[in-house]
Formats: structure tokens, C-alpha cells, sequence
């Protein structure tokens, strides 16, 4: 079998040490390379083929940032950020530049190797030619739906949006299209490590118009506001319209769980529930969009094309349960046609 070629870029000879230790442990993974800045990945990455590329953003002489630009409009490969959590906010600026998800640099502790590992093997199998070329390039210019009318009869309405891997850009490209006075509240499980929520909400706070904020145990869902799941719990709406989190159990595959907060918005809003699937690996968030589907709302799935991981979407497709499968850039416009009858 194939290895898995990784040039493993970092500043630090420790974590960069570090960081191939770890891969080596793993006899299906290879680190053909390392590189301590920027200028230096990109000219490995050219020399070497690697299938997927470890990055740290803040380097000497060539940022993370700049060379994953570079590489992308070069040499496109699986790029995989790895950064601590202080960077994080910066670290997102690299997911709008064509890197495919984050991670925090893993330490010896085997969980922490354990879900490196496996975010390496998974992205590494990314075709990034296609992803990039069906990539919607969003910018800060807002797109405006004066001819929509949307039906103010209360705050009966919820959107619900459930992504994995690929997911920060998407939910990025998806909430930027949405207009402020959406008269309805917006809530979010992302699959996400563990400390990097609040870092993509204040990433999402620049580009979008809606409020935006980490859910809170007890907060109002208000009309305007976009609630995210952090990781450390689930997040369900409660009879109130209310923000409920509830304790991950260590059995948790997935963190947040999709389907916790599909399901409860099915449950709480029934035939008025909007359902979101989009780019993610396994399955999570199907039992939900069913729930969705069967309780009378109207369901959304992000097409293959557009998608880092045709995964859950596709097998919420597969099931039945999905009204319409749209590219990522026609989803927002989606969701105001549903809310606008």
C-alpha cells in the first residue's frame, strides 16, 4: 500500500520534531520533508509532490498565510493548518486562502495523536483541483433579495446548519449571503477541536451581517442572530426557545453532535424548521434532517461539487429526507426563498 507523503512546515525545530514523530508513528504515513518558513514549503512542496502539507502560520521571511496562497495558485495540495490556540483567529485567515481545515499541535498525549492522524489521512485523499476550482471566492460584498418579502408571523422559524470537515469556509460563504434583518435566529454545530469555536465566530463576526456569538446555556434565540455550538458540549433547543447544552459523553464520535441540534429543532419547530447539511465526513446530522423532513420542515444539502467531503450530505441525500441540493453559493438564496413564503 501507498504511504502518505506530508511535508510538515513549522519555524520550530521542537515542533516540527514533534509534529513527524507522530506521523512517522503511523506505518501507512511518510514525511518526505520539513521546512521551517513559508518560501521554503513552497519550493519543497514543488520538489517533492507531497500529498498533504502541515502549516504554521506565523514564520520568518514567507508567513502560513502567504505561502498557502502561493502553493494553492502553484502547486495545489491538501493543506492542513496547524496552529495553537492563540493563532487561531489567524489561523481562519488561512482556511479563505484555500487550506482545508485546522487542528491545535498535537502533543504525546494519544487522543490528541489519534485525531491528528486521522485528520492527515483524511484530508490527504482530498482531490484539492476540484475543490478549489468549484470554490466560491466570496468577498465582503453583500448580496442584496429587495424583491423577498419575507413572512414576519413571529418567531416561529429556525435555520439549523450542520458541517464537518471543509465546514468554516462554507458556513463562511453560506452566513455572509444571509441579509441582518433575517427574521429568524440561526444555530450551528460544527465539528471543530476542542478551544477553536470563539476563534471562527470572531473570524465569521468580519464577513457576515448577522450577529454572531458562541451559544450560551439558557440564551433566547433571537430573530438576527447566528447561535454556535462550542465543541466542549452538544447544543439543543429547548421548548423555550432557548439554548440547552448538554454533556459530551467520552462514547461521542462527533463534537458538537448534528444531529442533538437537528433533531431538538424538529421537535421545538416542526413544519417550520429549515434544515442545513453541508460538507463533512460520516453521517452525522441525518438522523436529524430526517426528523426535519418528517415533521414537515424543509430540508437543504450542499451539492458534491461544492463540497471539501461529500460525506454526510451525501448520506443525507441518499436517504430521502433532502428538498433541495444546492451548490454552496445558492444555499443563503435558498434559505430566503423558504423563509420569504
Amino acid at each position: 500500500m501507498k504511504k502518505i507523503k506530508v511535508l510538515v512546515v513549522d519555524d520550530s525545530q521542537l515542533a516540527r520534531e514533534l509534529i513527524s514523530a507522530v506521523l512517522s508513528s503511523d506505518g501507512d504515513i511518510e514525511v518526505v520533508g520539513e521546512a521551517c518558513n513559508g518560501s521554503e514549503a513552497v519550493k519543497k512542496v514543488r520538489e517533492l509532490g507531497p500529498d498533504i502539507v502541515t502549516m504554521d502560520i506565523e514564520m520568518p521571511v514567507m508567513n502560513g498565510l502567504e505561502a498557502i496562497e502561493n502553493i494553492m495558485a502553484d502547486s495545489a495540495v491538501p493543506i492542513l493548518v496547524v496552529t495553537t490556540r492563540g493563532d487561531a483567529q489567524t489561523a481562519y485567515a488561512a482556511i479563505s486562502k484555500g487550506a482545508l481545515d485546522l487542528i491545535q499541535k498535537p502533543d504525546l498525549n494519544p487522543a490528541s495523536a489519534a485525531e491528528f492522524l486521522d485528520k492527515v489521512k483524511l484530508l490527504s485523499k482530498i482531490k484539492v483541483l476540484t475543490h478549489i476550482g468549484g470554490k466560491l471566492h466570496r468577498t465582503n460584498t453583500f448580496t442584496e433579495h429587495p424583491e423577498k418579502r419575507f413572512d414576519l408571523s413571529g418567531n416561529n422559524r429556525i435555520v439549523s446548519i450542520a458541517s464537518s470537515t471543509g465546514g468554516p469556509e462554507a458556513l463562511s460563504v453560506v452566513l455572509s449571503a444571509l441579509p441582518a434583518d433575517l427574521p429568524c435566529p440561526v444555530t450551528v454545530a460544527q465539528h471543530i477541536s476542542d478551544g477553536f469555536v470563539a476563534s471562527m465566530v470572531e473570524w465569521l463576526k468580519k464577513i457576515i451581517r448577522l450577529r454572531i456569538k458562541v451559544a450560551e446555556q439558557g440564551d433566547i434565540l433571537e430573530a438576527g442572530t447566528v447561535y454556535v455550538s462550542p465543541s466542549e458540549k452538544h447544543m439543543e433547543i429547548s421548548p423555550a426557545k432557548s439554548v440547552s447544552m448538554l454533556d459530551r459523553s467520552p462514547k461521542d464520535i462527533y463534537r458538537p453532535s448534528c444531529d442533538a441540534l437537528l433533531s431538538s429543532a424538529a421537535r421545538v419547530y416542526g413544519g417550520r424548521s429549515i434544515g442545513v447539511i453541508l460538507t463533512g465526513m460520516g453521517n452525522d446530522g441525518v438522523v436529524g434532517m430526517n426528523m426535519i423532513k418528517d415533521s414537515g420542515g424543509h430540508t437543504i444539502a450542499q451539492d458534491r461539487n461544492t463540497s471539501v467531503v461529500y460525506g454526510m450530505n451525501k448520506v443525507a441525500i441518499d436517504s430521502g429526507c433532502i428538498d433541495r441540493v444546492l451548490p454552496i453559493d445558492e444555499i443563503a438564496a435558498g434559505i430566503i426563498d423558504l423563509m420569504s413564503k
